[in-house]
């Protein structure tokens, strides 16, 4: 007898290390996937796929790390229907306690086309890469890229083929964002009715938000019969992002009379990573984003409000703590202790060594001696700027002072550790941020382009800090760097710096051995 139990259950796949880092400009460190796949093992994703190791040696020592990290979730590496790139992948996972390969190859017309391979020899490559993937992995995944564009008959004939070579997960991407719910739908049920062998494997549906409707087609999916869902935190992802973890998470959560189905998922840990991988990706999640947005539990309607006052449920489908926001925003100040900041840290989802204590409490004294008041997404801020400014760094700023005003020009006195070693610089600029950045490439000659530059004010108030992103592009290669200040023009020298460090991380790992 069938298990009902496990009928109900959807396993959560994440692959923000892969296809959300994907999105140009937001290469995370290897430290920064580290501590990612850290946070989406504890929440409890049930498979981590934690990058692509064919793409590059710093892809493969992260997988590596991920894998022989990893204690409660699967660890799944990306390669093509190549043996190079399966042999690769299975070099990396294997060091899990359950590894997953998962190889792919596009089988649309227009993607047969790149190969150049008509219908036949491309099966012969399908049953090939999977034998192999099988004989080096018992858990083998295999995915029919821009599969909802693929013909029918054509596709129920490699999924067969992929089952009979020893895949235990089929998953069946919408590339492209192409498909509507009740194409998702169908194509699943189409499948698990076609397929010889369709009831004895898991299918998966992964879902690009290119039309808005990934989170829609993913549990339209999940209703016709799969049993995966494909997502990244925050639903990032190229061009229009990927299936949003935290939306299908909370869909079934909320609306589990219709949806009646369960996952391993920890809600309360949602609001941490979002921001932290928010933080690492540079990509700022929108004000109104459904589950995660700052706008997503605020009221400011005088009728919204009072209904909110009486009872929360008249405008509230879910609680703020139900994905780990905390209840109240305290206000902190500078006669707070430590006490009291570890207490307020942990509730924002930071647990703190005395170390790592001891350094953000005396970044938070300097920050309380320049603000009156201290609020919760301050705190953020600062833990972000704490964990991007690392000693280790090869560029680093001492210190900036600059002239602005009505008369110009406007200057700006640098000096930057590079190495260890102090270097100073008086530069002109049009504008004081400009002449801070011209001070950077004064001292710190190079050909990297500013391709975006933005302020956030982190709170209200004209002692507000400012959050201030840069984005930068160097021989095809883009880093984000951010950095918070109550100072605009310090944010904004630090984050062109954090920039620069990251690209310059980024040459480090491209240079030929």
């Amino acid at each position: 007898m069938t298990d009902t139990s496990e009928q109900d259950r959807v396993i959560i796949f994440d692959t923000t290390l892969r296809d959300g880092e994907q999105s140009p400009g937001a290469t995370m460190t290897h430290d920064e996937k580290l501590e990612i796949a850290s946070l989406l093992d504890e929440m409890g994703v049930d498979v981590i796929e934690a990058g692509f190791p064919i793409a590059s040696e710093g892809d493969f020592e992260a997988v590596k790390e991920v894998a022989a990290r990893s204690v409660n979730a699967v660890i799944c590496g990306l390669a093509r229907a190549k043996t190079g790139d399966i042999d690769r992948c299975w070099e990396a996972v294997k060091f899990a306690a359950q590894p997953r390969i998962h190889t792919f190859i596009g089988t649309s017309p227009l993607h047969r086309a790149i190969p150049n391979l008509d219908m036949d020899e491309m099966a012969d490559v399908i049953h090939e890469s999977v034998t192999h993937a099988r004989n080096l992995c018992d858990n083998v995944q295999w995915s029919p890229m821009d599969a909802t564009r693929t013909e029918d008959d054509y596709l129920c004939r490699v999924v067969e083929i992929a089952i009979k070579a020893g895949a235990t997960t089929i998953n069946i991407p919408d590339t492209v964002g192409y498909t509507a719910p009740a194409e998702s739908a169908e194509l699943i049920r189409m499948l698990l009715e076609r397929v010889p062998g369709a009831d004895s494997i898991i299918f998966a549906t992964h879902c690009h938000n290119d039309l808005g409707m990934a989170t829609a087609n993913s549990l339209a999916a999940v209703d016709a019969g799969a049993r995966q869902i494909e997502c990244t935190i925050n639903g990032l992802g190229e061009r229009a992002g990927n299936t949003a973890l935290e939306e299908v998470v909370m869909a079934m959560k909320v609306r589990n009379d219709i949806m009646p189905y369960r996952n391993r998922i920890d809600t309360t840990k949602i609001m941490n990573i979002s921001r932290m991988v928010a933080t690492v990706s540079g990509f700022p999640v929108q004000y109104n984003k459904a589950i995660v947005g700052k706008n997503a539990f605020a009221h400011e309607s005088g009728i919204h409000q009072d209904g909110m006052l009486k009872n929360a449920e008249t405008f509230e489908i879910m609680r703020p703590e139900d994905v780990g926001l905390s209840e109240t925003n305290l206000v902190m100040g500078k006669h707070s202790g430590r006490a009291a900041l570890r207490a307020k840290l942990k509730d924002l989802g930071h647990e703190l060594a005395d170390n790592q204590l001891k350094d953000v409490f005396v970044r938070f004294k300097a920050l309380a001696d320049r603000k009156k008041e201290i609020f919760d997404d301050d705190l953020l801020a600062l833990m972000r700027d704490s964990t991007s400014d690392a000693a280790h760094d090869h560029i680093q700023l001492k210190h900036l002072r600059v002239v602005c005003g009505t008369e110009g020009p406007q200057t700006a006195d640098m000096t930057l550790l590079i190495e260890g070693v102090e270097h100073e610089v008086s530069t002109q600029g049009d504008g004081p941020v400009d002449a801070a950045f011209n001070a950077v490439k004064a001292l710190f000659p190079h050909e990297a382009r500013l391709q975006l530059y933005q302020v956030h004010a982190v709170t209200e108030g004209t002692d507000a800090q400012a959050t201030v992103s840069v984005r930068m592009e160097e021989d095809g290669k883009i880093a984000m760097g951010q950095s918070a200040d109550t100072d605009t023009v310090v944010a904004s020298a630090k984050a062109y710096i954090n920039a620069l460090n990251k690209l310059l991380v980024r040459r480090q790992k491209t240079k030929p051995a």
